[in-house]
């Protein structure tokens, strides 16, 4: 029996996702394409091994995270430029270059959980699995990441960030 779902139908609905998610940890466009090209031939070689359609999002990222591990072991990572990157709203102001340096300067242990959480939704269970951290390990590498970046706001945007990293 055929499944109702195709891979063709996978990496549509999760393309952008995937490519945010490589983005973010590449920094590099033409990075993170490859990661996301190179992702997406691993995954459709293992599509006929994915049972559940409610695993196949984590499963890709997954293959994106371990794609871009195998780049960068191969690899070092190049300069990159800040003003390059789009995760910060640009309507905001001057702030998105606090927290555009404030992102690129936080460890990779803090920015990798951070991504996948505010990227791609997952939860600390979800997170830990795919890191292979303990949930305990994961909630406090989220919880460091957003102090760091509570710390490089100050303390103009401390008041006005308050609940936005919960």
């Amino acid at each position: 029996m055929t499944p109702a779902w195709t891979f063709e139908s996978l990496a549509a609905a999760h393309a952008d996702d995937l490519y945010r998610y490589a983005y973010w940890l590449a920094r590099d466009r033409h990075a993170a394409e490859d990661i996301v090209q190179e992702a997406l031939i691993r995954g459709w070689k293992g599509f006929a091994g994915l049972r559940e359609p409610a695993a196949a999002r984590r499963w890709l990222f997954s293959i994106v995270r371990n794609e871009f591990l195998r780049a960068l072991a191969q690899k070092p990572p190049q300069a990159e430029d800040i003003d390059d990157l789009d995760i910060a709203d640009e309507r905001s102001g001057t702030g998105d270059a606090d927290l555009r340096e404030a992102l690129l300067a936080l460890p990779v242990a803090y920015a990798e959980p951070l991504a996948l959480q505010v990227l791609g939704g997952f939860n600390c269970a979800e997170i830990a699995a795919m890191i292979g951290a303990s949930e305990g390990a994961t909630m406090t590498r989220l919880s460091r990441a957003r102090q760091a970046l509570r710390r490089a706001a100050g303390p103009a945007g401390a008041g006005a960030r308050k609940g936005a990293w919960r």
